[in-house]
């Protein structure tokens, strides 16, 4: 298996850039190999410097092995002159900006030539992330390894063979988890609807999108096809339920064009 990088600096440690940290501590990345740039720190993320001796804003002497930047995709031209430096021909540059291409990403970071696109989301946070990403020309074998092992710690790991394909799991999995809460909220809402008290709707709602999760994790090799017929009975409850989200405008077509909707969005961000 492909070692740890040497020397690792994380751009950004917001919600995903600190779950990622997290998750490479966790699974065995040196607390000294490790440095985060953030110029404002959550408590969280200034107790994990603190209480793990990770080098929190320093002054990087030396370009790095590997550049991680998790800053808010807006945030790039703000960021980049400040980081350009560090940013060499031998570093790798692992990009999970939203929208931002690799020639937005080389533009930005003029010395920089192995550069990969990825797209983690939420759940990195508790190891259950999916990531999918894709590396230009330049990477090496050694560079893919690094970046299978850093986007591995945090979930499922996949390869894309053309970068355009960066926006469409953004919109899928990237954007994925909010979804699924929406659907939960929803779900809730329509149990007070139907005259059930809120705080017992919601955990009615959580439960079963939990519960049906877990399920679907643990029988992998039974398809949510599979899934859903084994919970319905012709001509039962379900049945009537699943009529009106599989009927015209149903469910299939709105994730359609919610998510076409969001990859029109990642790429209108490039630039």
């Amino acid at each position: 298996m492909t070692q740890w990088p040497a020397r690792l600096v994380l751009v950004g440690a917001g919600k995903m850039g600190g779950a990622m940290a997290q998750g490479w501590l966790d699974a065995g990345l040196a607390a000294s190999s490790l440095t985060i740039l953030e110029p404002k720190p959550s408590p969280e993320i200034a107790s994990l410097a603190a209480n793990r001796g990770i080098a929190l804003n320093p002054r990087i002497a030396a370009p790095p092995e590997v550049l991680v930047l998790a800053t808010k995709p807006q945030s790039l031209d703000q960021v980049a002159p400040g980081i350009a430096g560090i940013a060499s021909a031998h570093t790798l540059v692992l990009s999970i900006l939203a929208g931002k291409t690799i020639a937005n990403l080389g533009a930005r970071l003029p010395q920089a030539r192995a550069v990969v696109r990825a797209m983690p989301n939420l759940p990195a946070a508790i190891g259950r992330g999916v990531t999918a990403a894709f590396a230009n020309a330049n990477v090496t074998g050694e560079q893919r390894g690094w970046c299978e092992r850093l986007l591995g710690a945090i979930g499922a790991f996949y390869w894309l063979d053309d970068e355009s394909g960066i926006d469409a799991v953004t919109a899928i999995s990237g954007s994925g988890p909010a979804y699924i809460f929406a659907l939960t909220e929803a779900l809730a809402a329509a149990a007070e609807r139907l005259g059930i008290e809120p705080e017992l709707s919601m955990g009615l709602a959580r439960g079963t999108v939990e519960g049906a999760a877990e399920l679907m994790r643990r029988d992998s090799l039974t398809s949510p096809a599979t899934l859903r017929r084994n919970v319905t009975s012709p001509g039962g409850t379900t049945a009537a339920a699943l009529a009106v989200l599989e009927g015209p405008g149903g469910l299939e077509d709105l994730m359609i064009r919610a998510t076409a909707a969001a990859r029109a969005r990642a790429a209108e961000m490039a630039g």
